[in-house]
């Protein structure tokens, strides 16, 4: 992992906190211990981060601002598949791997996450893991078809340069783990872009109370969408209130964000083009039906945050369960598996829309402010001016 000073600023020299540091709850449910999707049990995580070089852009050299992120569902996932089920929002994008996943109804290896350009490498490294581990893969055993998902990091990074390799991502899967997961401007979400602040990876998770079955349900997120007028926080408009807020402040001789660049402007065109991949976890016993049902749910999180889905975003997700295991190869031709009953769904999609919407506000309050190529620099939301904006706004302020 290459990281180096200044390349990613403080954001004000402010710490940088979670939306429960804020006071304010999403939801009704309670959250896991890290509140991240590796709350859900066997649930790893891993994240290799690239930042090199400063300056004019020289295609395929950097500067680079770029990485990947793994998410291993379970241990000995290939021989322990786990259900799984996807939903495509709006498909400006790509995450490989899905047609497999909608006929098998499973997913049988880590998905990652990366830039658009570097899916193919992505893949390759996924693909050396796996085999790796599992040594007749292509040989006495099945292929593989990696689940990769992308969103542009071109704003900041040298996209053509593919800067993460398949030992990046070997590395990536071998160092991930459980516990506490790093967000914000790390791993895949190094160089992406929300709301027109900077964005990145974000998680967080719910547990169900016993009378409802304790499930858990995780999520992490790449956030890379949205435009400022958009952006909503537990229903403030704030990103319209922060544009007001800039406006006061640069009225009165303060510092504030830093000028879109001139090198900029093209770029207004392609405003709409980012995209957001959302990963879901859960240990209750769904099948692949409920789990495309499931990532349906996660699009209205997305939605409290502001999202209209544009044309150019590319809206992804995906879900999948530890609640059960189907087994590789089964010598028996019937095996077991438990099912919750669809009327017993409902904490379970309160608890999705809750962590979706928790996650990409998290997102957006991890990242830190980097400056990229051709000096472009994306600014982290200020903490200061988000606070002043939440205090003063009636429904954040009312007593109860």
């Amino acid at each position: 992992m290459a990281q180096a000073e200044p390349l990613v600023e403080a954001s004000v020299t402010e710490a940088r906190p979670h939306i429960q540091d804020l006071g304010i709850k999403i939801g009704q449910y309670q959250s896991g211990e890290w509140n991240a999707i590796t709350d859900v049990p066997g649930v790893k995580v891993g994240h290799i981060t690239i930042m090199e070089g400063t300056g004019d852009l020289i295609p395929g050299h950097g500067p680079v601002r770029t990485g990947a992120t793994v998410i291993i569902p379970r241990d000995n996932v290939w021989h322990h598949k786990v259900p799984a089920g996807a939903f495509i929002l709006n498909g400006t994008g790509e995450m490989t791997g899905l047609a497999w996943v909608a006929e098998s109804g499973f997913l049988e290896y880590p998905i990652a996450l990366t830039n658009t350009l570097n899916v193919p490498r992505v893949a390759d490294g996924v693909m050396s893991w796996m085999i790796q581990q599992y040594p007749d893969i292509g040989i006495r055993d099945d292929t593989l078809t990696p689940v990769v998902a992308e969103c542009d990091d071109s704003r900041l990074n040298d996209s053509q340069g593919r800067h993460v390799s398949p030992e990046d991502v070997v590395k990536a899967l071998e160092e991930a783990t459980s516990g506490p997961v790093a967000e914000g401007s790390v791993g895949a979400g190094t160089g992406m872009v929300s709301y027109q602040f900077k964005g990145g990876v974000g998680t967080a998770s719910r547990v169900l109370p016993p009378e409802k079955g304790g499930y858990r349900v995780g999520v992490l997120v790449n956030a890379n969408h949205g435009r400022r007028h958009e952006f909503t926080l537990a229903g403030v408009p704030v990103g319209r209130l922060y544009a007001e807020e800039e406006h006061t402040i640069a009225k009165e001789g303060a510092v504030t964000a830093t000028p879109l660049h001139p090198k900029d402007f093209h770029l207004q065109k392609r405003q709409d083009s980012g995209s957001i991949i959302i990963i879901l976890a859960t240990d209750a016993p769904l099948d692949a039906r409920q789990l495309v049902r499931l990532s349906k749910r996660a699009t209205i999180g997305l939605a409290r945050t502001g999202s209209i889905s544009h044309h150019g975003s590319g809206d992804f997700v995906l879900a999948f369960s530890t609640g059960n295991s189907i087994p590789h190869y089964p010598k028996d031709p019937t095996f077991a598996m438990t099912h919750l009953a669809d009327t017993h769904l409902n904490a379970i999609f309160q608890a999705t829309v809750e962590v979706t919407e928790e996650a990409i506000l998290n997102a957006l309050l991890q990242a830190t402010t980097v400056t990229g190529r051709d000096d472009r620099r994306y600014e982290a939301i200020s903490i200061g001016q988000l606070r002043a904006i939440l205090a003063a706004y009636p429904s954040t302020n009312s007593k109860e």
